[in-house]
């Protein structure tokens, strides 16, 4: 049979199709099918390949690749330390929630903690100016932090290449574009092959990079989704907009765990860690309000006293609603159910609303309890 000389790739969500369709099977876009030639047999070997040799494990040295704290004590709590040379760490979060001021932060600290290391931001989607205002704004030290401001790929890279810094940041991955590619610059086609590009030169200069990418709240379009398997470690920064509480959560870690927690004041001078947060947690609760109830959890290793919020009423409706926001869906049925067996109240046919306040996602099953 004779081998095949192109494929076919969705220029939306990147799905590989051996032949052409009108519709992408994955997606359900309409002519987004982009044919690609294969490389040639063979041509997949790297030039010099031959001198890579293999070595004994035993020789690797295991302390090669330890973490480099940022100085944002939060940060490096979630990063199990801190971040690792040549390591690539996507940020992904709404647009507007702190990313822009967290990366900022932690550049200028991780400069200090380091002793004097070098930092690098592309800039692509605020000017130089914009930048040194909000560090202004944090008080946020700007020695040894250098930026440019490009949205092209090649600036981007022989920018990094000339300095060679320690610490490289791009913000954001949306918005960095390659010529070479005929799609859109946003496109899911570029947003990967450029997070690719990035990823082979931190891995080839022994780099620790930062893309910060932006989520809309449907999860849709080419974000951080498109990504997640190109990068060592994957953060979720999150909260509301109406309230000054932020989490970070890594979802995707290759250096340590992924149960830690981080939490982050947002205030005038910028994110301010959290030793404490309950206090933050808790600080608008009305106590003996029916309804309502302090849960204890344990997030990682860090205990947090986290308000419940629960509402059962007859429903008006043939069928009932279950409504939960910051808790399991199906453990809140599991509640009902056993409600009515062993209270015999009508649960199965009422109204039933369940809320973590400051949107923090509980899954240790202690919390059950306070539901109930």
């Amino acid at each position: 049979m004779a081998r095949p000389t192109s494929n076919y790739r969705c220029a939306q969500c990147g799905t590989a199709s051996p032949r052409w369709s009108g519709k992408c099977a994955d997606c359900g876009a309409w002519n987004t099918l982009e044919e690609r030639p294969l490389p040639a047999r063979g041509s997949l070997r790297r030039s010099g390949a031959s001198e890579v040799a293999p070595v004994p494990l035993a020789s690797v040295d295991p302390l090669g690749g330890r973490p480099v704290a940022t100085g944002v004590g939060e940060v490096d709590r979630v990063l199990a330390g801190g971040l690792t040379a040549g390591s690539v760490t996507l940020i992904g979060g709404e647009p507007g929630i702190g990313k822009s001021t967290l990366v900022l932060q932690a550049l200028a600290s991780a400069s200090l903690a380091a002793g004097g290391a070098r930092t690098l931001l592309i800039a692509a989607e605020e000017s130089a100016e914009q930048v040194r205002r909000r560090a202004d704004r944090l008080g946020a030290p700007v020695d040894n932090c250098y930026v440019v401001e490009t949205g092209e790929l090649q600036v981007a890279l022989e920018a990094a290449g000339r300095l060679d810094p320690d610490l490289l940041v791009v913000d954001s991955i949306q918005t960095i574009g390659d010529g070479s590619i005929g799609s859109q610059t946003g496109s899911t086609t570029q947003v990967r092959e450029c997070a690719q590009a990035l990823a082979h030169y931190a891995k080839a200069t022994s780099t620790a990079t930062v893309l910060v990418g932006h989520v809309t709240k449907d999860g849709a379009l080419a974000g951080p989704r498109a990504l997640e398997h190109l990068v060592d470690t994957v953060l979720s920064f999150e909260g509301d907009r109406h309230h000054a509480l932020r989490f970070l959560v890594a979802t995707k870690h290759r250096y340590g765990a992924t149960g830690e927690l981080g939490l982050f004041e947002m205030g005038e001078t910028g994110l301010v860690s959290l030793d404490d947060p309950s206090a933050l947690l808790l600080g608008d609760r009305l106590a003996g309000v029916p309804g309502t109830m302090a849960v204890p959890i344990v997030e990682g290793r860090r205990p947090l006293l986290v308000e419940m919020q629960a509402l059962f009423t007859p429903s008006h409706t043939g069928a009932p609603r279950r409504v939960v926001q910051g808790y399991p869906a199906s453990r809140l049925a599991l509640i009902l159910a056993v409600i009515e067996r062993s209270l015999a109240l009508p649960a199965g046919g009422a109204d039933a609303f369940a809320a973590v306040k400051q949107r923090i996602r509980v899954t240790e099953p202690a919390a059950d309890l306070g539901a109930a």
